[in-house]
């Protein structure tokens, strides 16, 4: 689971227009040195922008990295919204913020921004999280906090949201969302139930949590493993015989996620085929989308070419663009970042941090019923060209969790639109539980149907149905 003047009398004027900010800015709320003035190589936007870092640990000194962005218009009057990439252990910076929902792409030459025409902060404000620590330029001065699991992720993530709160207080009261992708199936889940157990013991401030969302989710083995690879055989992309193979000598309902996944040797053999003839040549985030080969691109960029490649309207090579942009001091100067100056590079999914696999088995539905049963409104949205976790394995769990609840059918099975087109198809149980697909999309669905999953994103957070008839007569 990336994104001179100096003339005397204008440094004079530049500072005086620097301490008028700083009043607003105080009044507001807002820090004044987390502030982002420019990003190298930034379109002008009207919009505000911070970054930093927020201590949850002094004693162990770990920290995390944070970027927040005011909403386009009217931030005063809009939700904020938390997003979490997955992995585990992958950046929500360089995911979210850079590369899906965030106000700027890396460009072609690795050097500058591009504006995101789609991007959330149109219907949000917008926080992202390099969590845990390890990920991204989130770090800790004790190496043993490297080793964790989703349990002190859920509570380093309390802790921080207390914290930074104290940073942005005037957004204490404001709605809160919260969303992402992957493995944040698990990340997001646990931090709207320990939000929600703070709040129940909380006698002064509580967290105004009015929903979760969460992008093709890892949410339970036995139905999203076996996904996987109904989903490579319905596309095509593996033969009837090896999908048969598959399905004779894999028990799904025992996978367990650390490698060799508690399965017969059989089983294993016949699923690392699989990978391998798709894995190569395919990205199995999206199966529609051209492939980027990043070793050619990472030398390109250091000549200073342009090293851009669109597939299906996609820049399939933003993951090189945004390695290159992050790693450049000046980048890292204006963004706050990497304070502790980190023997390693950044990258998108961390190579210091040691999570726990055996997390990963854990069955996501009872957290899911629980966050329903507290009145919080969840979305469970997919892009159907995603093969890591493919819509089928979601749709199924989405339909047991409202089984399990005795929600009813409040709007059937069927096409939600936008611009006239098809956006995907969903299905409401209740008033609480939805399920959508996102038509085109990848396994991150901001980056491959921007426009679709801002229709999406802007219905949930506003509390909107998607809408299931065309505005254009079909003839």
């Amino acid at each position: 689971m990336q994104m001179g003047f100096h003339h005397p009398l204008f440094l004079i004027a530049f500072g005086f227009i620097i301490i008028l900010n700083i009043g607003n800015i105080n009044v507001n709320g807002h820090p004044i040195e987390d502030l982002v003035e420019n990003l190298p190589g930034q379109p002008k936007v009207g919009f505000r922008q911070y970054a930093g870092y927020v201590d949850v640990d002094e004693k162990a000194g770990r920290s995390l990295f944070y970027y927040f962005v005011e909403a386009e218009k009217d931030a005063d009057k809009l939700p904020l919204t938390l997003w979490l990439n997955g992995g585990p252990g992958c950046s929500s910076i360089g995911g979210g913020a850079f590369t899906e929902l965030g106000p700027f792409f890396p460009r072609g030459d690795g050097r500058g921004l591009r504006r995101n025409t789609k991007s959330w902060n149109k219907a949000s404000n917008l926080l992202f999280i390099e969590s845990p620590a390890g990920v991204g330029w989130s770090y800790s001065n004790k190496s043993s906090d490297y080793t964790c699991g989703d349990d002190p992720t859920a509570k380093d993530m309390l802790t921080f949201m207390l914290r930074w709160y104290e940073k942005f207080s005037e957004l204490k009261s404001k709605p809160l969302f919260l969303t992402g992708e992957s493995y944040a199936g698990h990340y997001i889940p646990q931090l709207a139930n320990v939000i929600l157990d703070y709040n129940k013991q909380s006698k002064d401030f509580k967290f105004n949590l009015k929903g979760v969302a969460i992008g093709n989710p890892l949410l339970r083995l036995d139905r999203d493993v076996p996904a996987v690879y109904e989903y490579y055989w319905s596309h095509g992309m593996i033969s009837d015989e090896l999908y048969l193979r598959i399905k004779e000598h894999c028990n799904f309902d025992d996978y367990e996620f650390p490698v060799p996944h508690n399965e017969p040797i059989s089983c294993n053999q016949a699923i690392d085929e699989a990978y391998k003839v798709i894995s190569d040549y395919i990205n199995v985030y999206d199966v529609i989308l051209d492939v980027c080969y990043p070793s050619i691109v990472q030398q390109e960029l250091r000549l200073h070419k342009q090293v851009t490649k669109m597939s299906v309207g996609v820049d399939v090579c933003m993951t090189s663009e945004r390695y290159f942009y992050f790693n450049l001091p000046e980048v890292q100067k204006a963004l706050h970042a990497n304070r502790t100056n980190l023997p390693y590079e950044w990258t998108m999914c961390s190579d210091v941090l040691n999570y726990s696999q055996s997390d990963g088995d854990t069955d996501m539905l009872p957290s899911l019923k629980n966050i329903i049963q507290h009145d919080v409104p969840l979305w469970i949205f997919s892009g159907d060209q995603d093969s890591v976790v493919p819509l089928i394995g979601s749709r199924t769990l989405v339909r047991e969790l409202a089984n399990d609840l005795n929600l009813k059918t409040t709007v059937a099975y069927g096409a939600w639109f936008h611009k006239g087109q098809v956006g995907g198809w969903q299905v409401e149980y209740g008033d609480k539980l939805t399920f959508a697909t996102v038509r085109g999309a990848a396994h991150m669905v901001p980056y491959a149907q921007p426009s679709r999953a801002l229709h999406l994103f802007s219905s949930f957070v506003h509390g909107r149905r998607l809408p299931n008839t065309t505005r254009f007569p079909i003839s």
